[in-house]
C-alpha cells in the first residue's frame, strides 16, 4: 500500500517542483483552490525551483489572483535538476513530487531517479512517448521495490483520454472491445494558443521518434490480442462524420499511454484489451491548407540540428500562431474548451465475443475547460489527492504506472467530474 501520511521528517503532501514556471504557476492556483480536499482537510504543501525569488513572487501572485493572502506564507525549497543533491533533499521531504519542469526528455529523468531512490511517489505531466516509455522500461523494478509510484501523463495528456476508455468500458453493458476518440478545441472571441514550453517537447520528441521503435523492442512484449473486429486505421487526412471536421491522427501521447494500460489490465486483471484509435478535428479546408503547409515544413525542419533550432526560436511563426512564448491570456483561458468523443464497439451482456461481429455500441464524452493550464492543473492536483485520500484503492505495489492502470479503482473520474473535467454517457 501506498504511504502517504505525512512525518516530521516527510513533511509535505505535495511538493510542486517547477512551480515558476509557465504551467507551474497555474497548478500553485490549482492547489491553493483544493487545500481543503487535502486528507483530513488539510493538504501540506510547498513549492521548488531554482530560484526563491521566482517561486516567491508565483506564490505572491496566486495570493492575489485567489484572494488567498496565507499563500505568501506557503514553504519554498531551493531545487534544481542540474544537482543531484537538492532533488535528494527535497523528496525526502514530500509524499509526491508534482513534476512541472519540461521538456522531460531533458529534465525528467534526473527527477524520476531522486523520486524512487528518495521515496516519494512521482507525478508529471508529460506527453512524450519516448519519456514515459523510457521511465517504465527504467524505472519499473527499482520503484516496486521501493514501494513508490511513478505515474506519468496526468496532465490533458493522458488523463482524459485514458480515464476516458475506462470510463466507456465500465459503463458498456457487456465487452466492450474497441473505440475510437476524436478531439475538438473551442476557443473564445480571441482566440487561444498554448505557451511554447509545449512546442520545444514536441519539437525535441518528433526529432527523435525513431528512437521509440528500438526502445518498445527492448521490452520484448507480445502483441496484444484481438477481441471481435481488428478496428479499421483511418486516413492520414480525413473528413469526419462523428465531428463533422476534417481530421488527423492524434500524434501525442494518448495511443501509447492507452495500450500500456491495456496491457496492465490484461496482465493484472485478465481484462480483455480494448483496441484504440485516436483522431483530432481540425476544422474546415483553411486549417487543412495550413497543416499540410506547416507539417510539411515541421517535418523536414526537424530532422536537423539548423531546422530545430529555427522551429524553437520561432514558435509562433512556425505554427501559424498555435503557440507563443507568452502563452495565452487568462481571458483566452477561460474562453477555451476542449471536447473527447469516444464511439465504443462490443458484446452485449450474454453474447460470446469469440462468435461474430460486435452488436453493441456505445458513445460517451470527456469535456472540460482550457486543456494545457486549466485542465492540465486540475488533473494533475486530483491525480495527487486521489493518491492520498484513497491509498487503499491504489495497486499494491509500487512500480511505474499509466494513469488508468493507477487509478482504475479509485474515484479519480468523480473527482475530475466535480471540478469541471466532465465524464458523461451519450
Amino acid at each position: 500500500m501506498a504511504r502517504v501520511e505525512t512525518s516530521s521528517s516527510r513533511p509535505y503532501h505535495l511538493i510542486i517542483f517547477g512551480a515558476s514556471g509557465f504551467t507551474g504557476q497555474f497548478v500553485v492556483e490549482e492547489a491553493a483552490r483544493v487545500a481543503s480536499e487535502g486528507p483530513n482537510g488539510n493538504l501540506k504543501w510547498a513549492v521548488a525551483g531554482r530560484s526563491k525569488q521566482k517561486l516567491e513572487k508565483v506564490l505572491e501572485q496566486a495570493a492575489a489572483e485567489l484572494s488567498k493572502p496565507e499563500l505568501r506564507s506557503v514553504d519554498v525549497i531551493v531545487a534544481d535538476v542540474g544537482e543531484p543533491g537538492s532533488l535528494a533533499a527535497m523528496c525526502k521531504q514530500a509524499v509526491i513530487v508534482l513534476n512541472c519542469v519540461g521538456p522531460y526528455r531533458f529534465f525528467g529523468e534526473q527527477m524520476v531517479k531522486a523520486c524512487v531512490e528518495n521515496g516519494a511517489h512521482h507525478i508529471d505531466i508529460s506527453g512524450e512517448p519516448q519519456f514515459l516509455e523510457g521511465m517504465q522500461l527504467n524505472y519499473d523494478s527499482q520503484a516496486a521495490e521501493q514501494g513508490v509510484y511513478v505515474i506519468g501523463s496526468c496532465g490533458f495528456d493522458s488523463i482524459p483520454a485514458d480515464m476516458g476508455v475506462l470510463f466507456t468500458r465500465d459503463q458498456f453493458k457487456g465487452t466492450l472491445t474497441a473505440v475510437e476518440s476524436f478531439l475538438t478545441f473551442g476557443t473564445g472571441e480571441d482566440g487561444g494558443c498554448l505557451h511554447d514550453g509545449t512546442w520545444q517537447s514536441a519539437v525535441h520528441s518528433f526529432s527523435v521518434g525513431h528512437e521509440l521503435q528500438t526502445l518498445r523492442r527492448k521490452f520484448n512484449y507480445k502483441p496484444l490480442p484481438t477481441v471481435g473486429s481488428k478496428i479499421k486505421r483511418r486516413g492520414n487526412l480525413f473528413f469526419s462524420n462523428e465531428v463533422q471536421q476534417y481530421s488527423v491522427p492524434f500524434l501525442g501521447s494518448d495511443p501509447s499511454v492507452v495500450k500500456r494500460t491495456q496491457r496492465f489490465l490484461l496482465e493484472e486483471h485478465h481484462a480483455k484489451p480494448v483496441q484504440y484509435g485516436a483522431y483530432v478535428g481540425i476544422g474546415g479546408i483553411g486549417n487543412v491548407l495550413k497543416l499540410l503547409f506547416g507539417g510539411l515544413i515541421f517535418w523536414l525542419f526537424v530532422k536537423f540540428s539548423f531546422g530545430r533550432k529555427l522551429l524553437l526560436k520561432h514558435p509562433e511563426f512556425f505554427s501559424f500562431g498555435v503557440f507563443s512564448m507568452d502563452g495565452p491570456t487568462r481571458k483566452q483561458m477561460k474562453d477555451s474548451t476542449f471536447q473527447f468523443e469516444f464511439f465504443g464497439e462490443g458484446y452485449t451482456e450474454g453474447q460470446d465475443p469469440s462468435q461474430g461481429k460486435p452488436n453493441g455500441k456505445i458513445r460517451t464524452l470527456v469535456k472540460g475547460p482550457e486543456c494545457a493550464y486549466v485542465a492540465t492543473p486540475i488533473a494533475m492536483v486530483q491525480s495527487a489527492l486521489t493518491m492520498l485520500n484513497e491509498p487503499t484503492a491504489l495497486p499494491k505495489k509500487g512500480g511505474v504506472y499509466t494513469p488508468a492502470a493507477l487509478f482504475a479503482k479509485t474515484t479519480l473520474t468523480d473527482r475530475l467530474h466535480k471540478h469541471g473535467i466532465e465524464f458523461t454517457v451519450l
